[in-house]
């Protein structure tokens, strides 16, 4: 071999070293956590991935995650997490197969969900607390929790992630859930923002939450005007449940096993008079739906007796979907200390007292450190009815000496009517209900939810008009 052609292939050598210096381990297009595809899905444009994050190698803890880039220009969309609430229940199974993410499970084939909020945003669903869903901890003792853990493990799930797609950490980020996640996500935040103080890691610009549980006793104590206001109790029954039993306070009672026999009496007149065959989480829904709708058991104990506990919708297909092993080899999932995947789980031992403290105070604190905040309500919800909502939203702009810059107005979707909605503060804090939605808004109404969604992600009031 003669030297001109030695010297060719030296050049083309250091070259090739350049280039594996300047470029990463991987592609994008490589990436060890990319889904390939999902068995049954339809085709699309955009990329998925999945995968662990282990948030405690001493206790071997990690959170498993599902990713959806957005649909189109996914390098200029926002990063938006989705938690789902329980506590204990999936945002895998839930939000992304149930509500707001691209596909869901019809059965052996997944369809296409046209309101995905992947339309707008970069979307990851993470599967937290630890025992939930596919996350696992090797020590069962490790899934013995309460708020203040699952944020710390939250927030180092979030900075270990930016490790994997380092792309996407100085997006605009937005947190956002529903019914527990009014725990699980205001706490995150405070957490995120306390971090920026030291070190800008977050670049934090909203929250927005569903239904939310944000102080126990009006949260609680709500669902009394909203039975009797629907038709759903008796005036005789309603009269017992406001002057002899505390809602709240029954349900504080239930956790710590000491239910007075006269409360237990009304209840119980309560359960017989709403009856079990009417969905507590939307008055106006069938009952033979997607066990999906259980995901709030955990708040709403009066329901958990043995009969509906039964999944009366025995084809269950987020169930049947996901523990299917074809669909946990795609998803890059697996199985530790549980023989299968449930929609909430039943392994997890949750700290259920932290009910009690309130989060509003945090809410008001995230609003004063510039973050936007939207709460909303499904209006058809009996759990966590609008009513408690709307008077704590009130409240928390009293105390932030926030006026009214959106006076309480109808928004529209198209040419209907989505719900109405109020604003504070330059729009800084806003409430507004989905009209016709359930306790699981984007499930029971997409297209309004996605109006709202993106609304929200503009930093812009809702459609006033049908033009």
């Amino acid at each position: 071999m003669d030297c001109k052609t030695w010297n060719t292939i030296a050049m083309a050598l250091v070259l090739l070293l350049h280039l594996s210096l300047i470029m990463p381990v991987f592609s994008f297009s490589s990436h060890p956590d990319r889904i390939l595809r999902l068995p049954g899905q339809p085709h699309v444009g955009f990329q998925q991935y999945s995968g662990y994050v282990t948030v405690d190698d001493k206790k071997d803890k990690a959170l498993f995650y599902y990713f959806v880039e957005s649909e189109t220009d996914p390098a200029s969309k926002p990063l938006v997490l989705w938690l789902n609430g329980g506590p204990g229940c999936s945002s895998l199974g839930v939000g992304a197969f149930s509500e707001n993410g691209p596909f869901r499970p019809n059965g052996e084939v997944l369809i296409q969900n046209y309101y995905s909020w992947n339309r707008e945003a970069n979307m990851l669903y993470l599967e937290t607390p630890i025992g939930v869903g596919f996350s696992y901890a090797k020590d069962e003792s490790n899934m013995t929790l309460g708020d203040k853990e699952t944020a710390r493990d939250n927030v180092m799930f979030l900075k270990l992630w930016f490790n994997k797609f380092p792309q996407y950490r100085q997006r605009d980020l937005f947190l956002t859930g529903e019914s527990y996640a009014g725990h699980y996500v205001p706490q995150l935040a405070k957490l995120m923002i306390d971090f920026n103080k030291k070190e800008k890691i977050f670049n934090l610009k909203g929250i927005a939450l569903g239904n939310p549980v944000l102080e126990y006793a009006t949260d609680f104590n709500s669902r009394a005007e909203f039975f009797w206001s629907h038709g759903l109790i008796s005036d005789s029954t309603y009269k017992m449940f406001t002057s002899v039993c505390n809602y709240s306070r029954y349900v504080s009672e239930y956790y710590r096993d000491s239910v007075s026999p006269l409360c237990s009496k009304v209840m119980s007149q309560v359960s017989t008079e709403t009856s079990k065959f009417v969905d507590k989480y939307d008055v106006t829904l069938d009952v033979c739906i997607s066990s999906v709708l259980s995901q709030s058991k955990a708040i709403c104990p009066q329901t958990q007796q043995k009969s509906e506990m039964i999944d009366v919708c025995v084809d269950d297909k987020v169930i049947n979907y996901l523990n299917r092993r074809d669909v946990q080899e795609a998803l890059h999932a697996k199985l530790v200390g549980v023989r299968k995947w449930d929609v909430c789980s039943n392994v997890l031992d949750y700290d259920m007292l932290n009910l009690e403290i309130p989060t509003l105070p945090i809410v008001g604190s995230i609003v004063k450190a510039g973050v936007q905040v939207l709460i909303y309500s499904g209006d058809q919800d009996s759990v966590i009815p609008l009513t408690g909502t709307r008077t704590l939203v009130q409240k928390l702009a009293r105390q932030l000496a926030l006026n009214t810059t959106v006076p309480y107005r109808v928004w529209f979707e198209g040419q209907q009517v989505g719900g109405w909605t109020q604003g504070y503060g330059d729009n800084k804090l806003s409430f507004a209900t989905i009209r016709g939605a359930s306790h699981e808004a984007p499930f029971s109404q997409p297209e309004r939810s996605l109006t709202l969604f993106r609304s929200f992600l503009q930093g812009r009031p809702l459609p006033a008009n049908i033009f």
